[in-house]
């Protein structure tokens, strides 16, 4: 904040020996408020060590009418994230969605038509449906627990709480201008993913915590649950996975002496903040999770002897089918993650959040429409293992955005040494996990939901 300055003309100061080099600083103002600054040189000199520079410098003070509130547009640039391109990518990816929900359908109700007109055929044909092979085949299998399953319900929990933590950090940049005068502080943002992360931690337990108390309804099998563990696997695998890698750069950063390191003193807000918000919150869930939502709702009855697994043909293998599946999503998003790379790395300001908004609902819809492909034929194989298969193959899109990092690495940045490495890929590996995590939550939960309406609607006794 500046005192009142009475108007006045540009004045400059010519330097006492033209032969210097001269540095000119102008200043436009607007009442008490300064709007711009700007610096321009005539004449250059190399630096050399012990070498002492000499220069002048001229200050000029410019009245101006643009408003304090606008002051950040300059940096902004319009010509750059709102290009034709991206614009393009976005109608592209939209139309995309519509063809692949549009085929997905077509597909799906075609066959699954055809196989349930096979249960309500004459008892004639009952002989030759049984030997028959497909999804049905595994009714009895189906709803069995994923292998792991305290891994897999935290995983989940983590997935939930990271789709409400990017939700509500879009949603709360598109509420206003980050640069505007609506915040008076730097770093809006990241608080908003610390408040949004911490106060999401209910939504972790919660589903953690039913998940895994579908599979324990009764008090015997109760007796033999580890929910406990798995609560716990909850609290510790976001935090533990990236304080790991953020203490890792966190060395490096103060072994080369760089103003990037984290001070002690808000590591200590940010611990504390975890330990007194974030783990209560997820406890809480949790409980809530397994006396409100964990119940065992299947629409078949579990076989007491799980079923043999043939061998698949290749198409309907597991190893093929989660690569794949990442494909449509990683091109969904393959333009708008090179303008989120270049305003990382390249020095932009990112401010087109509401196609950020769009983008995200794209990459959830393409995701979860190719992960219930995946399980589809997955299950055709007659392979009931299918919530890791769903899990990996809506996530292995975070896979192709590490990979697209590294081209974007040695393709787009002049980056070396060890410093700009680390940091590099340090936080790239961090995005990938998160997309991962996120990705895979949005598949396992549609094909939750595909698998338990084609079983509900198949009746056998």
């Amino acid at each position: 904040m500046l005192p009142n300055l009475p108007p006045r003309r540009p004045r400059s100061h010519t330097p006492p020996h033209s032969a210097l080099p001269c540095r000119h600083i102008s200043l436009s103002y607007n009442g008490d408020r300064i709007i711009e600054v700007n610096m321009t040189s005539d004449g250059l000199e190399p630096l050399a060590v012990d070498h002492e520079l000499t220069f002048s410098l001229t200050v000029s003070w410019t009245k101006t009418d643009a408003p304090f509130h606008n002051r950040f547009e300059r940096y902004l640039d319009n010509e750059f994230f709102e290009h034709t391109i991206h614009w393009f990518s976005i109608f592209n990816s939209f139309m995309m969605v519509i063809f692949l929900v549009g085929l997905v359908s077509l597909i799906l109700v075609r066959a699954l038509k055809k196989d349930y007109q096979k249960y309500s055929s004459s008892d004639a044909d009952l002989e030759n449906m049984v030997e028959d092979s497909g999804w049905k085949q595994v009714h009895g299998d189906v709803f069995r627990p994923p292998q792991y399953l305290t891994l897999f319900s935290a995983g989940l929990g983590a997935g939930c709480q990271l789709i409400i933590l990017t939700l509500g950090v879009i949603l709360f940049a598109i509420a206003g201008p980050v640069h505007g005068d609506v915040y008076e502080s730097r770093g809006e943002v990241m608080t908003a993913a610390i408040v949004c992360y911490t106060l999401s931690s209910v939504v972790a337990g919660y589903f953690s915590g039913s998940y895994y108390k579908q599979f324990f309804a009764t008090p015997r099998a109760e007796q033999g649950s580890r929910w406990q563990t798995a609560m716990f696997m909850t609290i510790l695998m976001l935090p533990v996975t990236f304080g790991t890698i953020l203490s890792a750069l966190n060395a490096v950063a103060l072994s080369y002496g760089t103003v990037n390191t984290l001070p002690v003193l808000v590591l200590i807000k940010v611990i504390a903040i975890w330990c007194f918000v974030s783990v209560p919150l997820t406890v809480l869930g949790t409980v809530f999770g397994r006396h409100w939502g964990g119940k065992a709702s299947f629409p078949t009855r579990i076989n007491s002897i799980p079923r043999p697994i043939p061998d698949p043909a290749w198409y309907g293998n597991p190893i093929v089918l989660v690569p794949l599946t990442g494909v449509l999503p990683f091109g969904s998003i393959f333009i708008e993650l090179y303008f989120l790379f270049t305003s990382y790395w390249n020095y932009k300001f990112y401010y087109v959040y509401g196609f950020m908004l769009l983008v995200y609902c794209i990459l959830a819809v393409v995701t979860m429409c190719s992960t219930i492909v995946c399980v589809y034929f997955l299950l055709n194989a007659e392979n009931y293992h299918w919530q890791w298969t769903a899990f990996f193959a809506g996530g292995s899109s975070g896979f192709y955005v590490f990979l697209y990092s590294l081209y974007y690495f040695y393709a787009k940045t002049n980056m070396t040494g060890l410093l700009q490495t680390v940091f590099y890929f340090g936080y790239m590996g961090m995005q990938s996990v998160v997309l991962s995590i996120l990705c895979g939550t949005f598949g396992f939960l549609a094909s939750n939901w595909f698998v338990r309406t084609i079983f509900r609607n198949v009746k056998i006794d």
